[in-house]
């Protein structure tokens, strides 16, 4: 008798600032029509990115690129001020689909710059989340690598510092390096609330659950290379001894991987859609894992509104699409 098997994580997928990304961009391109153009990936999914570019979204590295007067959307990560300031130079028309989240360490860190403190911003120095919040007080932030020597920081005044955090980092390795800063660092202050956002912190734990009490042999994390919660949830599943690898199609899952495999764990990043995790779970199935079961109790309620400019315009427009109506708040 077969039983091999597939555990689903739950949650897994698209987190509310990742589904509002996507609807603004689809959103501005049914109210407005081409030309609309993204500065960078709107998320980081090749997939997600491919099918918007499919539908006409111009994507562009900088700026410049831009026809003048051009509409922009920021991407989901968020953008410095030095960024924003070069959209009002060339008269572009903004949308903003920066994850409120994101937005949320931006305003921490220009209140804490304000106050003279020494902002320590614990995360990856080439991820765009982390370019953006440096930008908007590059004299007061010092980005902190994960990898990095903590001994080796310096401050101007240890009583006047504060950690912030990239969004999609993985909690326990952050509650080690904050750790390692409390004891560098005994007067440091915490952000008032947590910066690692709640999707990320649901998705590390469904994948702890996977490996911990369902016995997976074997963690696959659907998600983009770029991704950098994707990336964090294969280091927690490896974390705890599980085998786990990222995956962005089934093209990339090795026959090798499943040698003696009786059961398999099956998640997805944030900025990775469901269909990728469909079209996963029908492969494993011809490869002999017929059943599929889910995991986790989390369930997530958040909804984030999109801009309002943007929803007051779809709203005086024709009829459209019902999906955005949810969020016309």
């Amino acid at each position: 008798m077969n039983n091999n098997k597939v555990v689903l994580a739950s949650p897994r997928g698209f987190c509310a600032g990742v589904v509002r990304a996507i609807d603004i961009v689809n959103l501005a391109l049914e109210v407005y029509g081409q030309p609309i153009y993204v500065r960078r990936e709107i998320v980081h999914n090749k997939f997600v990115v491919n099918e918007l570019h499919e539908k006409g979204i111009i994507f562009v590295n900088e700026l410049d690129e831009v026809s003048p007067g051009g509409r922009v959307i920021f991407s989901a990560h968020g953008v410095s001020p030095e960024v924003a300031a070069a959209a009002e130079a060339r008269n572009l028309v903004v949308i903003d689909a920066t994850c409120p989240l994101v937005t949320k360490v931006h305003r921490e860190a220009i209140k804490y710059a304000r106050l003279g403190h020494t902002i320590i911003l614990i995360g990856h120095s080439d991820h765009d989340e982390v370019i953006g919040t440096l930008g908007e007080a590059p004299g007061s932030i010092t980005v902190l690598d994960p990898e990095e020597d903590i001994e080796e920081l310096q401050v101007p005044d240890p009583a006047k510092i504060v950690y912030l955090t990239q969004t999609t980092l993985s909690l326990n390795d952050t509650r080690h390096i904050v750790d390692k800063l409390r004891q560098r660092f005994p007067l440091i202050k915490t952000p008032g609330s947590e910066d690692i956002c709640y999707a990320t912190q649901n998705r590390q734990s469904a994948v702890l659950e996977l490996a911990q009490k369902r016995g997976a042999e074997l963690i696959l994390v659907v998600g983009s290379a770029n991704s950098s919660n994707s990336c964090r949830l294969v280091e927690v599943a490896q974390s705890v001894g599980a085998p786990a690898y990222l995956i962005d199609d089934i093209e990339d899952i090795q026959i090798s991987w499943l040698n003696g495999v009786r059961i398999i764990g099956l998640t997805a990043g944030a900025s990775a859609p469901e269909g990728l995790v469909g079209k996963v779970l029908h492969y494993l199935n011809g490869l002999g894992y017929p059943d599929v079961e889910t995991t986790g109790d989390i369930v997530e309620s958040v909804e984030f509104s999109i801009p309002p400019e943007l929803a007051r315009v779809a709203r005086n427009s024709k009829p459209h699409n019902a999906q955005f109506k949810r969020n016309f708040r």
